[in-house]
Order: C-alpha cells, then structure tokens, then sequence
C-alpha cells in the first residue's frame, strides 16, 4: 500500500498572505509548480494556485484613478468640474482646464511606448484570491484517500500535514508520476 509519505514533495514552496499575485505567478513559473500553501508565520491559512491568479487577472478590478488632494481642491478657480445636469452641456472652460491640468503628460504617454504604470498582478496579494478552505491528510494516508479527496474537493493538490505542522505536498503530478512508476497498482486477487 503505497502513503502519501512516500510520494509527497518535502521541499514545499509556500508564500504569505501579503505576497503579491505577480510574485506568487514568478515564483510558480520558477519553481514549475501550480499553486503552493499560504503560510502565516508556521500556520497554514489558506492555498493559492495559478489558476486564481488566473482568473483574478481575467477580471482585475478598475485601474485606481488619483485621489483630488487638498490642495488640489485650494487651487481650484471656482469652475466647476462636475458635468453640468444631463440638460445643460458642460462649458467649453471645463474641457480647456482639464486639458491644461494633464496637458504635460500628454507628449511623455505618447513617447512612452511600454504599457500602463499600473500592475494589477503587482498591486494586489494572495490574500485576495486565495482559498481558505485547506484540504489536508496525514503522512501515513493511503494514496487513494488523496486521489478520492481530490476529485471530490475538485483540487490538484492535497497537504501534507501532522496536526498543525506542514510536511509535505501531494499533486496529481505525483499521483501520475507514481502510476508511470508502476508504484500505484490494485491487484485483484481470483482464487477459483
């Protein structure tokens, strides 16, 4: 009977909650693996894969705009900056100061040739996408208990861990990898 000790991984990539998406992406992608355990301090608090980075960065949230500071606010003249009601037509003074308010930008956008100063993936952190939901066994499971909570729970990975204590990680990788090793076998015993 073969354990999830014997196939586990022990040299397990974690990341924290305040790592950024885009780390946790650079760190998959170099580490060739496809999601790792959130760790804060020696507790596990949740899982992240590439797959919720994925669908994060499928959808990302509106790029932040810059808050009006006080100061902004003293400067102002008096006009308005707020489109008139939906009858009226803004006046031709709002388009002039809001053209002279970003007009110094306008040629270094145009020359700057790279994409938005804005990265979503950067900007954000595993604590956003990951899932709290920790799925976990034992050392001495049996492997089939992993692939049985992993089709059910609908995850490609499964904890290795004693109480508290992270040992390891199971993937279906390992599960294969252990099938194409003719270490996963069922034998079926006939006795006539």
């Amino acid at each position: 009977m073969l354990r999830l000790r014997d196939i586990m991984t022990t040299d397990v990539l974690t990341v924290t909650p305040s790592t950024s998406l885009q780390e946790a992406a650079d760190l998959f992608t170099a580490r060739h693996v496809g999601g790792a355990p959130v760790v804060e301090g020696t507790r596990v608090v949740g899982v992240v894969s590439a797959s919720d980075i994925l669908g994060f960065a499928a959808a990302p949230p509106d790029v932040p705009r810059e808050a009006a500071t006080e100061d902004d606010a003293d400067e102002d003249d008096g006009a308005s900056r707020d489109w008139p009601g939906e009858e009226a037509e803004p006046s031709g003074r709002f388009f002039t100061d809001l053209w002279s308010e970003t007009r110094a930008e306008v040629p270094e956008r145009i020359d700057d040739r790279s994409p938005s100063d804005w990265d979503v993936l950067a900007a954000h952190t595993v604590e956003e996408v990951m899932t709290r939901d920790v799925h976990a066994l034992r050392p001495s499971a049996d492997v089939s208990a992993a692939v049985a909570l992993m089709r059910s729970a609908d995850v490609h990975r499964v904890l290795v861990m004693d109480g508290p204590t992270l040992l390891g990680i199971v993937t279906t990788v390992d599960v294969a990898r252990a099938i194409t090793d003719g270490r996963l076998v069922r034998r079926t015993f006939v006795f006539g």
